[in-house]
């Protein structure tokens, strides 16, 4: 990512490319590593997969389950609020049951906005919405989460940053600050 420098509420500078402040990437406050095999579930947001407050994340945002992720506690330093990542599952094992290649298409970008349990690591667990049903392999369907199942060797990379005071609504709001539009930077990759 390259350098920035603030120059108001509304605005940041990166390069020459001046953006609005809603659209600014946020450099963490200690290097990350750009990608690291992890094992990847879904959780919806309600009160039995979740604490007393489905619909609030730990950063304190909406639960979105078009953009939301949740990491472990051991992954806060290289994975802070307002990470952006992608996960590629192209690596895991062949012997693997999870259901990856089914729920991948709906998973997308994700920001890092919420927090796992302390009992697990090495762990990203995304937020689906718990009215999404997939069909599994068997012509079963299934609510997305549980047909993902426990997928282990699935790389997570970090593609940028938001505010998370302003993260995008929708995949498309979020694949534009990722991959830039117009006059908007896109974030290294």
């Amino acid at each position: 990512m390259g350098f920035s420098l603030l120059l108001g509420p509304t605005s940041l500078a990166m390069g020459n490319v001046l953006i609005p402040r809603s659209e600014a990437p946020v450099a963490p406050a200690e290097p990350v590593e750009q990608s690291r095999p992890v094992t990847v579930t879904a959780y919806n947001a309600v009160a039995g997969q979740t604490d007393e407050t489905p619909l609030e994340t730990a950063s304190g945002a909406y639960s979105n389950p078009e953009i939301v992720a949740a990491r472990s506690a051991n992954l806060a330093k290289e994975l802070p609020f307002g990470t952006i990542i992608e996960l590629d599952g192209s690596d895991i094992a062949k012997d693997n049951t999870c259901g990856f290649s089914v729920v991948a298409p709906i998973i997308g970008y994700r920001v890092i906005e919420d927090s796992m349990n302390s009992r697990y690591t090495d762990r990203i667990d995304v937020l689906l919405s718990n009215e999404t049903t997939l069909t599994k392999s068997d012509g079963s369907a299934m609510n997305a989460a549980h047909v993902l199942g426990i997928c282990k060797g699935v790389t997570y990379r970090v593609v940028g940053y938001v505010d998370i005071n302003h993260i995008p609504k929708t995949q498309a709001d979020l694949a534009r600050l990722v991959h830039g539009s117009g006059k908007t930077l896109a974030l290294s990759k």
